[in-house]
Order: structure tokens, then sequence, then C-alpha cells
């Protein structure tokens, strides 16, 4: 997907202008509330017109106010999945996810039904009314609702915002299947960074109306460790685990990891702080912790009484943070080798 955007908007006294030219299959729009993300979807889906600019998606121009050009939102071949999902209260599951695809010309239809009701785990629910599902089961039915309607590009509106933390988690891996599955662009606006990092490849940052720059979800998660109070948190993608008395081992890269946490998926995500890592020189001759991983330092960055450690643990990295004293202690440098221990404990599973 290229979608390059370069748009007026004047609402009451909000003033919004983007000039972003953003390619990739998983973007991201980052910004605290107000900054515009829903702005800019609204004129990407054409739900609201720019004053003046353009607006192109790949080779079709969406909006170009110098040819006269609006297209509507159908012609667009955008679908949308707002924070509330917005289904038909008199409709069916089936009937609500069917509503799109019976609409999408039948040259347009490049996804069946069966395949979406599979991929979101829906068969058990096709018969029940909407009124009876709950936030992430609906959340999953305007998602197949969408993707049926086989766009060129899905944005998502802060579709994860008022779901509990066990629900968010919960239909990630849903979302991830579908966008890998069917290889459909997705959009995906959001003001939470853990978030970015789990949806998203390249971001967009928003500030007050404008689009600011582009980073990948990474960088701008370790951009934020620079703030006040702010930490950092590694995300870790695991395989099926193996059980290991009591405990599960799990591969990553060339190490195996050992944990408490038992996970069912294929692939899962876990995060472990960067402050409950240990450094050591060299490896420890006794230690309760389960996990020692022979690492080498590839930068060091501190911010006031913080120390980032970045480190390569064969073909993987980790980030620790430790205080300016351990680093002089340790004698961290670039290039240095060095043990990171961490405890069975300290993981915590997300996906």
């Amino acid at each position: 997907m290229r979608l390059v955007v370069s748009a007026h908007k004047q609402l009451g006294r909000f003033r919004f202008h983007a000039d972003c030219d953003l390619t990739g299959q998983r973007v991201g729009l980052f910004g605290p509330s107000g900054s515009g993300k829903s702005t800019l979807m609204h004129l990407i889906a054409g739900l609201l017109k720019p004053d003046h600019g353009s607006i192109r998606l790949d080779d079709t121009v969406l909006f170009d106010s110098r040819l006269g050009i609006n297209l509507p939102p159908e012609q667009r071949r955008i679908g949308v999945v707002f924070q509330h999902a917005h289904l038909f209260p008199h409709l069916s599951v089936r009937r609500n996810l069917l509503y799109g695809w019976r609409r999408t010309p039948e040259p347009q239809r490049h996804i069946e039904p069966e395949a979406i009701i599979e991929a979101l785990h829906l068969a058990h629910l096709l018969d029940r009314g909407v009124n009876l599902l709950s936030g992430g089961e609906r959340q999953r039915v305007a998602l197949g609702r969408t993707v049926l309607t086989c766009p060129r590009l899905i944005l998502m509106d802060e579709p994860l915002t008022g779901l509990d933390e066990e629900l968010k988690f919960q239909i990630m891996p849903y979302l991830n299947s579908v966008f890998s599955r069917f290889d459909i662009p997705l959009l995906f606006i959001s003001h939470s960074l853990l978030e970015m990092r789990l949806m998203t490849e390249q971001v967009l940052v928003m500030e007050q109306g404008e689009t600011k720059h582009q980073t990948s979800a990474e960088e701008l998660a370790q951009a934020a460790w620079a703030a006040p109070r702010q930490g950092y948190v590694n995300l870790l993608k695991l395989g099926r685990p193996e059980p290991l008395g009591d405990l599960w081992s799990y591969q990553w890269g060339e190490a195996r990891l050992i944990l408490t946490e038992h996970a069912e998926h294929r692939e899962n995500v876990f995060e472990l702080d960067a402050r409950d890592i240990l450094l050591f020189k060299r490896h420890p001759e006794a230690t309760s912790a389960r996990n020692l991983l022979p690492c080498t330092v590839r930068k060091l960055f501190t911010v006031g009484n913080r120390v980032r450690v970045e480190l390569q643990c064969g073909s993987r990295q980790l980030i620790v943070q430790i205080v300016p004293e351990s680093m002089r202690e340790l004698e961290l440098v670039e290039g240095r080798e060095v043990v990171a221990v961490i405890k069975a404990s300290s993981f915590r599973r997300l996906v």
C-alpha cells in the first residue's frame, strides 16, 4: 500500500494539516487525543471532505481539489472499523457478516465468508443476536463484516479502547491472523504505544492537528524511554512451549527461555520489563534464576540516573535498564560480552 495525503481542513477552531507519504502493510497513526488522528481517518475514508489538497491510494486519486475529484465513500473501497462496533442490532451475527459481502460486486469478492468465519472463530456465534455478544466478540464480528467487503484498505479507529486488558489481548491474535492471512493493508489508529508495537510496523506520529514524522514502532517505544518516569518493556515473540518439569521452555532465536507461564498459541507474545534483567560480567556459579543468556553490548544510552543497555543475544535483541554506578562497576562499553540473567517468573504473557 502507498497512501499519499496532502490535505487541509478547518473544523471550528481546530486547524488540521496532513502531509505524508505512507508505505507498508501495517501502518500506525499515533498521537494523543485531539491530535487529529480521527480527522485524518475520516478524510481518507471520504466521511469528511478536505478544504483543499489531495489524497491518493496506490494508483487511485481519492480526492483532488485542483482537479475537482472527490470519490464517494462507496467507490473508495476503504473499510472502517470504529471504536464502537456499530453492528445492526436487528440482525444476527451471520446476517451482519454477510451484509457488506452481498453488496460487493462479484468481481471484487476474493474473500469467502467461510474463511473469515474460521479465521475469527465465529462459527458458534452465527445464529446469535449481536446484543448477546461480549465486547471482544462484537469487535470480531465488526472486523469480519468489514473484511468481507473486500476493501483495498482497512482503517481501525481505536478499536481496542474500552475493552478491558484481558479482552484486548484476546482479540489481537485474531486481528493479526486476519491481516496476515488475507493480505489487507491496515491503518491502525491508537494513542497506545503498546498497541502500536503489537499491531504495526511503521508509525506516523501526529501532534496538534499536524503529521509530524514517521518512524518504526520499536524506535517510537525506545524514544519514549527518554521521557521522565517512562520505562521500557521488551516484547518477545516465543513459539509453542515444551514442558520442563514444573516449568515451560520456549524457543527464542537460538536460545530457549524457561518461563513459569504456559501459553497455547503457535506464536505467543510476552513482555519483559527492562528493569527485571540482571547483568553479570561472567557466567555466575549459581543463581535461582533459570535464564542465563550470553550477550554483547550494542549500545549505551544515559538519561539522568538511568542507563539503557542494548544487548545482542544471538539474532535477538534485549534492552536492559540499570543505574550509572552499575554501568561503571561492570565496565560496560560497546562490544563487551556480558551474561543477562532473568527469572522464570519475570515474563508476562500478552498474546
